[in-house]
């Protein structure tokens, strides 16, 4: 049998918190009881600099049940960074690791599924979503745009998957040679390579609290999952510049003639509209090279991805 850690990222999480670990547990007791996982398997709370309870309640439960353990970030450093400690402490202690959210829309009852995948062999499976008959008409639609738009710029990505996924020792150790400060586990992971399966499910409703992942930070984690996984918007911005010349070209040779054939007219509008496109369309180019720029600088320094403040094992 195998020692599986269930990896929790959190964040404000005091209101769903107990449910979860209610709902965890069972989960887990379940599969210790049937002979799948080994009864040094253990729930992993990371808290991510919470500034509610969310500790207190982690510290608390783990007096309470042996198979709490619980990691606190001396400070908030995002859900990946989160994420990732976690994973990173699981590496040592576990055969294999299952990330999943603390918000229950993960559906537990699948946990079992992924633990067998692992039994017969892979070193990633993935959790990927059935449907998205739960979500708005606007969640649903730019989820399923923010997936094409990212294959489209080259990144490798597994559709309708999330952060729900199991990952082996083996897998978990090829992850820890990745150093980069800019973060995107959706990406990496496929990139480790290994013997890959997939577990299909049904995401719930979340069962309280509030979305940790609202419009502006989804459009940001797009962004920072393309920019570092894929150089393509920088060959999109030099098409732009070769496209504007040839227009700027041709336009100039149209100024020529009709300027040497007595025709030329005023176009006062035409040229302000004109130096108020390209100004535009310079300014979208350098906020782009920008947004690669301040990347590369934050690889350069190099700094902490985390600290651990306290660790209860």
């Amino acid at each position: 049998m195998s020692t599986v850690y269930l990896v929790i990222p959190c964040y404000n999480e005091e209101k769903v918190l107990p449910e979860t670990i209610k709902e965890l547990n069972l989960q887990l007791h379940k599969m210790i009881d049937a002979g799948l996982v080994d009864v040094s398997s253990r729930m992993l709370f990371v808290d991510d600099g919470s500034k509610d309870h969310t500790w207190q309640l982690i510290e608390q439960f783990h007096q309470q049940n042996p198979l709490v353990t619980g990691l606190k970030l001396a400070h908030n450093r995002g859900h990946q960074n989160a994420l990732l400690a976690g994973l990173m402490t699981a590496k040592d202690e576990a055969d294999c690791a299952i990330s999943l959210d603390a918000d229950l829309q993960d559906d537990v009852s699948v946990l079992p599924q992924f633990v067998q995948k692992f039994e017969e062999g892979c070193d990633v499976v993935y959790g990927v979503r059935n449907k998205r008959d739960t979500d708005t008409w606007f969640k649903r639609t730019s989820a399923e745009a923010f997936y094409r738009f990212l294959s489209r710029m080259g990144v490798d990505i597994v559709y309708n998957h999330a952060d729900y996924r199991l990952m082996s020792r083996r897998a978990l150790e090829a992850l820890s040679e990745y150093k980069e400060v800019n973060l995107f586990l959706r990406g990496l992971v496929p990139l480790i390579g290994y013997r890959s399966d997939f577990v299909y499910y049904n995401r719930h409703e979340r069962f309280a609290g509030e979305s940790k992942y609202p419009l502006k930070k989804m459009l940001n984690f797009a962004i920072d999952g393309i920019t570092s996984f894929s150089i393509k918007p920088l060959k999109i911005i030099t098409n732009i510049g070769i496209g504007v010349t040839l227009v700027a070209v041709v336009g100039l040779l149209y100024a020529l003639i009709s300027h040497f054939a007595g025709s030329l007219l005023a176009g006062q509008t035409a040229a302000l509209c004109s130096l108020w496109l390209l100004g535009g369309v310079q300014l979208i180019c350098l906020g782009v090279v920008g947004t690669y720029v301040g990347k590369l600088y934050a690889e350069v320094k190099a700094r902490p991805r985390f600290h651990i403040e306290k660790h209860l094992k």
